[in-house]
């Protein structure tokens, strides 16, 4: 995915927490579903793949989600 088709989605404060930002960016329907997909290692940060749910994102860092036949991505803003 080129970096100019990747969103940006801004949070209020410098940090989010990464299952916060799954449910604020629309990649999971709620608290469960994102606890799902990143214990499920289908979450990465900045490339790597990512398993705790409360991992501490900063602004500009890249987050993609692997579904069935697509990829999510967006930067924490």
């Amino acid at each position: 995915m080129a970096p100019d088709n990747i969103d940006v989605v801004p949070i209020t404060g410098d940090m989010i927490r990464l299952g916060q930002f799954l449910k604020f960016a629309n990649f999971a329907e709620s608290g469960a579903a994102a606890g799902d997909l990143i214990q499920g290692g289908d979450v990465k940060v900045d490339g790597e793949v990512e398993t705790r749910r409360g991992r501490q994102l900063g602004k500009g860092m890249l987050v993609e989600v692997q579904l069935p036949g697509t990829t999510l991505a967006a930067r924490v803003g």
